[in-house]
């Protein structure tokens, strides 16, 4: 298996044109939904990344390597990188409070080319499979408690050329409407609706939003502590975000060295969001890491 070291602007993730597929959207009891197509959000802003915490950074690194078919690269000696389509999956060694079970992001979801396969390696490395739809012998959505207990679904999708590819963060919301009217209002996504699931559409993921009425946490701590976006314009954006009354945990701060720039919030139910805005380093960055959240 073979490891690349990364600098900070390869991790530029270029605003993708999504284009939603009529892959089944699970809702909190299970139930496949078709979606229809929506059409892509303003590219200002783009999905990045998903930020891990681990136990056992090796775990990840087959999970993500050999079952889920990403590149792997190192961000430093204590940060692991993944890069699969549309994501990059960032993974930092520490002690998760827990899995993403119970908190306001309940998992996240992949396309997968060939779902028997990456199920049989699943399998084999002995994480646990909790559901597989419509049934084991021609599965077409499963889901599975992935390494520090991270929920994922998976998706079939027969036509991508990858193993894998980026497609959902799926929360589990008190107040789905509202919170899908705060990433369309803050973030500029383009709403969708499929029954009582709604959607906000950004270029490179579906943001979903299942109604349920148990309690959820935030995500910081969490073996999923915080999702990303690539924003153009960051400085201007954040100030705009506080203008309508958002605010920052981190503020916009750059990075001279690395030619970056870095916000952190929270959005009203707990979801940590870093938010960057990247481009090509300087040679003398090429050394450099990140800073941490």
């Amino acid at each position: 298996m073979k490891t690349f070291y990364i600098t900070t602007g390869v991790l530029a993730l270029a605003a993708l044109t999504f284009a939603q597929s009529s892959a089944p959207v699970a809702t909190p009891t299970g139930t496949a939904v078709a979606p229809s197509a929506a059409a892509p959000a303003d590219a200002r802003i783009s999905n990045s990344h998903i930020h891990l915490f681990t136990k056992d950074p090796e775990v990840q690194r087959h999970f993500w390597v050999d079952i889920m078919g990403a590149t792997a690269a190192k961000m430093g000696s204590d940060r692991d990188a993944y890069t699969l389509p549309k994501v990059l999956v960032i993974v930092d060694k520490g002690n998760p409070t827990a899995g993403t079970e119970g908190s306001i992001v309940n998992h996240v979801g992949f396309r997968v080319r060939d779902m028997k396969d990456v199920l049989d390696k699943v399998a084999s490395q002995h994480f646990t499979i909790q559901v597989v739809n419509p049934n084991k012998d021609n599965p077409t959505q499963a889901f599975l408690l992935g390494p520090d207990d991270i929920r994922i679904e998976l998706l079939a999708g027969p036509k991508i050329t990858t193993v894998s590819e980026n497609h959902q963060v799926h929360f589990f919301t008190p107040d789905a409407d509202a919170q899908q009217k705060w990433y369309v209002t803050n973030f500029g996504a383009t709403p969708q609706a499929l029954g009582k699931v709604k959607v906000a559409n950004l270029p490179g993921v579906m943001l979903l939003f299942s109604p349920v009425d148990t309690p959820v946490t935030g995500t910081k701590g969490r073996a999923l502590d915080h999702i990303g976006f690539e924003v153009k314009g960051l400085e201007d954006f954040t100030k705009t975000l506080e203008a309508n009354g958002v605010k920052l945990d981190t503020p916009y701060r750059k990075v001279p060295q690395m030619d970056f720039a870095v916000a952190f919030l929270t959005d009203p139910w707990g979801t940590r969001i870093e938010l960057t805005e990247r481009s090509a380093p300087s040679p003398s960055a090429q050394s450099q890491k990140p800073p941490k959240p």
